[in-house]
């Protein structure tokens, strides 16, 4: 191992950082944070895939270099419950030696993912609160308090005999939460003035000028669509965003609207929210989905799944007319209250249009202020390093170009006072001995992975799928008769995937003949056994397809004797 004591040849201690995922993408976070031969986790997020990995479910970070640089991890520290900070942790479990730190909220959407996964986790999920200090070997680790678009967020300030590296987790500069509960800006400007070796800092809002907003900024616009609408009000937002959600129950109240819930994400984490006093609804507020049709359009607002335009969400269902109890109709509004994930804008362009066809009405961030990020913005990114100070600073979380705009905006800010350092996954900053510097880089990637728990899906297996999805598949089916010496009955070819104009028509139309000709020509005596006889079909029908279709389909014969 080389991160033990002594490695570097000094006998001095040492104190490593190093990014698995999250640097250069959005999603995947996950930060090594290494002294001597302590190990420990800041976040296991996981990431949606994109169309482009055919079966694909989750994928979360190669995560095969903790074993080879710590051996095993004494503790995994979460600064939040979405699913880009948790996703991964049950892929990380069988590393981990120690326990998992986080929040109330945090640990309680864990436990189930770790139990689905099979994994006890009784005894090691371990509840922390702001203000909070653990220890971990000689490292102490602290929990600030921050403001996010879910409550119980936390920045981690991990103190360690080399000095003091904070993480922001995800954070933003909101004076009037929901909750009253602001990010500590007093713990923050503290530990500046102590001083602080290193900062890795949030950059998903730094293309964004200004502040963020807060929450309730969204009000006024929620508030102008119950005032404006006499249909229906349907809002899609995530399902962890308990603070909106909080705020579309109160206007609920406000304007004596009874309030429903479509979707098994957003019901389930509104049982959570009010279990752990988060969420407070009055009296009588709620009802069942199946319930919104006994009521007139006017007296209803639902919140639903869905606001990524994901196909099997409730909003994609009410929206193409498959939901079983909620239908729209023409006088209705739904609001997406949530910013479009990159890459998802093709799919809720999808589900905007076919609400559109069902004569409703569509309000989105663009036009009305329904929505706010959970994230700082420029402004709030700057006044979080002017808090902090610190000697080294390490953006985070972002497309590569956003970590460079937060790089250089860091630089033009204290340029005298502190260095930045533009990092990608895998490579490992080293702050102690010496100066902070990258010194070289561990093996990252992204594990695909086919079902929540089931295995991985390698680079062949995806090249297969993708190969399937964009030349079809030909099957022919033929029955030999060793006796006869020759095909029984006439073969038959069935295809799947195939772009069927007529050149391709009338070669189909051929095969079953073709079929019988490459069975029997070659073979006047005796025929093969029946893997030679598939051999010879699949080869000579890939040249056929090449030849006359120039395309490369996969051929699978199947032969049978009789």
């Amino acid at each position: 191992m080389n991160t033990r004591q002594g490695a570097t040849g000094t006998g001095e201690s040492v104190l490593e950082a190093i990014a698995l995922g999250g640097l250069g993408e959005f999603g995947l976070n996950m930060l090594l944070v290494v002294w001597n031969d302590t190990g420990i986790l800041i976040d296991a997020g996981s990431m949606f895939p994109g169309p482009e990995l055919l079966g694909v479910d989750l994928v979360v970070p190669d995560v095969s270099c903790i074993a080879e640089r710590v051996g095993r991890l004494e503790a995994v520290v979460l600064t939040h419950g979405h699913e880009d900070h948790i996703g991964a942790l049950p892929y990380v479990w069988p590393l981990l030696d120690g326990p998992v730190y986080g929040t109330p909220l945090t640990l309680a959407l864990v436990a189930p993912k770790l139990e689905e996964h099979g994994f006890d986790p009784s005894g090691r999920l371990h509840v922390v609160a702001p203000g909070d200090t653990v220890a971990i070997g000689e490292l102490n680790i602290e929990f600030i308090r921050v403001t996010h678009s879910m409550p119980d967020c936390v920045a981690v300030a991990i103190h360690t005999p080399a000095g003091v590296i904070i993480h922001t987790g995800d954070y933003k500069f909101d004076e009037t939460p929901l909750d009253d509960r602001r990010t500590d800006t007093h713990r923050l400007a503290e530990l500046g003035r102590l001083g602080v070796l290193a900062l890795f800092g949030d950059s998903t809002n730094i293309d964004r000028p200004g502040v963020s907003g807060s929450e309730l900024d969204v009000a006024s616009g929620l508030e102008e669509v119950l005032e404006r609408s006499n249909g229906k009000i349907l809002i899609t937002t995530f399902a962890s965003s308990l603070y909106r959600i909080q705020l579309v129950a109160n206007m609920a109240d406000q304007f004596g609207r009874k309030l429903a819930f479509a979707g098994r994400g957003i019901v389930e984490n509104t049982k959570l929210g009010e279990r752990l006093g988060h969420l407070r609804f009055p009296v009588g507020l709620r009802i069942r989905d199946h319930e919104v049709s006994r009521y007139l359009p006017r007296d209803v607002v639902c919140l639903a799944t869905g606001s990524q335009g994901e196909p099997t969400a409730a909003l994609s269902r009410i929206a193409t007319g498959e939901h079983r109890h909620l239908a729209l109709e023409p006088g209705d509004v739904v609001v997406f209250s949530a910013r479009a994930i990159p890459g998802n804008g093709k799919a809720i362009g999808r589900v905007m249009d076919h609400i559109a066809r069902r004569g409703a009405k569509l309000v989105h961030g663009d036009r009305s202020p329904v929505h706010v990020s959970g994230h700082a913005s420029e402004d709030e990114l700057k006044l979080m390093l002017s808090l902090v100070r610190p000697r080294y600073f390490v953006p985070i979380h972002g497309e590569y170009r956003f970590l460079a705009d937060h790089a250089r905006v860091a630089a033009e800010l204290a340029a005298d006072e502190m260095e930045v350092l533009l990092v990608e996954n895998g490579q490992v900053v080293r702050f102690s001995p010496g100066p902070g510097r990258i010194v070289g880089g561990v093996k990252t990637g992204r594990t695909l992975l086919d079902g929540t728990r089931s295995g991985e899906v390698v680079e062949a297996v995806l090249r297969q799928r993708q190969h399937l999805a964009r030349e079809g598949v030909v099957v022919p089916v033929v029955t030999i008769n060793r006796q006869r010496v020759g095909v029984v009955g006439t073969p038959e070819v069935i295809t799947r995937g195939m772009v069927l104009d007529e050149q391709a028509s009338m070669l189909l139309e051929a095969l079953p003949e073709l079929v019988r000709e490459i069975v029997e020509k070659e073979h006047h005596c005796e025929l093969p056994e029946q893997g030679q006889v598939a051999e010879q079909v699949r080869s000579e029908l890939q040249r056929v397809f090449r030849k006359h279709l120039g395309r490369r389909p996969v051929v699978l014969p199947v032969v049978m004797e009789s």
